[in-house]
């Protein structure tokens, strides 16, 4: 088991805080077509002691999602996992959020000693803030042909007949993460990665070595499953986790400190252990402490900074480290 991270932004001093605290592993965004940028950002970790393991975020899969792509996406992925291989990176993680990805209608809801969480409340959804997105993905008139769910299971078929052949040439592992928030649909757009029934039909449809979980547990725990049978029901699926907890149900939760929620932390991290699971494990979403108003939501260093010292302790407590 590795400890990572994403860093916002990929500083020097944010690379160097995440190495102090004992953080092996760098989790870093799509970078584009040129394989060269993926090349300087490996040597750049590196020369902090990181290595970069995974490839997540911002990928070009929107027109795949909603059944539009030319062979562009395609291409651009195959060139990815191409690229990834070359270059040492074996895991890839995306999500199959069509016209969405992870959204709030709250960036400053309040959590202990007055630090600021992302939350969600479906009553309030016409304020929703799809926070994964960039201004250049299609949000609007294409998603009219992600009619139903069965659209997005065929798009997702389709999508990964293509991908899984290249994966397992070039050993590089797919893992889908939960949609969040887990609702069968959102903005008037379905979904379908929303519960673990999902989940097994997904790896039902690709029995490939290559076709992976990212064990999301905050977006697992707001789907109101027991965390530690969950974990060892999707057991060796499990290729990447998001380490993290959250108070409510799918139609009204908010993020926590790792401390600070209802899971079981340490129960989780044992049943881990006993699964086997041996990939990277990041703290995802994190309170925005006191000074950094002006960082991005869920993605500030310094809540990060505390996440690092509690997973390695329960790393420690559970016999991961020494």
């Amino acid at each position: 088991m590795k400890l990572a991270t994403v860093l916002t932004p990929v500083s020097d001093v944010n690379l160097q805080l995440a190495a102090q605290c004992g953080v092996t592993d760098l989790v870093y965004r799509y970078y584009g077509p040129d394989g060269a940028v993926l090349k300087q950002a490996i040597e750049r970790a590196a020369s902090f002691g990181l290595r970069i393991c995974c490839i997540e975020g911002y990928l070009p899969i929107e027109n795949l999602k909603i059944g539009i792509d030319d062979g562009t996406e395609i291409a651009a992925m195959t060139r990815l996992i191409e690229q990834m291989s070359e270059h040492g990176v074996n895991l890839l993680c995306y999500n199959f959020m069509a016209g969405t990805d992870w959204a709030r209608t709250r960036v400053d809801a309040p959590e202990r000693g007055g630090a600021k969480v992302t939350a969600f409340d479906l009553a309030d959804v016409e304020k929703a803030m799809l926070l994964g997105h960039r201004p250049t993905d299609p949000v609007h008139e294409t998603l009219t042909r992600s009619r139903n769910s069965a659209d997005l299971w065929n798009y997702l078929d389709h999508m990964l007949s293509a991908l899984l052949p290249i994966a397992e040439r070039c050993g590089v592992t797919l893992a889908m993460h939960p949609d969040d928030p887990p609702l069968p649909s959102l903005l008037g757009k379905p979904r379908i990665m929303y519960n673990v029934a999902a989940f097994e039909e997904l790896l039902r449809r690709f029995d490939s070595p290559c076709n992976k979980v990212c064990f999301c547990q905050g977006s697992f725990a707001t789907m109101g499953v027991d965390i530690p049978a969950t974990i060892r029901k999707l057991g060796q699926h499990i290729a990447y986790v998001h380490f993290r907890d959250v108070k409510g149900t799918p139609e009204r939760f908010a993020e926590t400190f790792h401390d600070n929620g209802p899971t079981d932390m340490a129960a989780a991290m044992r049943a881990l252990v006993e699964v086997g699971f041996n990939g990277p494990m990041r703290p995802d979403h994190v309170p925005q402490m006191v000074g950094e108003d002006d960082g991005e939501p869920g993605y500030t260093m310094l809540g990060r900074l505390f996440a690092y010292g509690y997973i390695r302790g329960l790393m420690h407590a559970s016999g991961v480290i020494s």
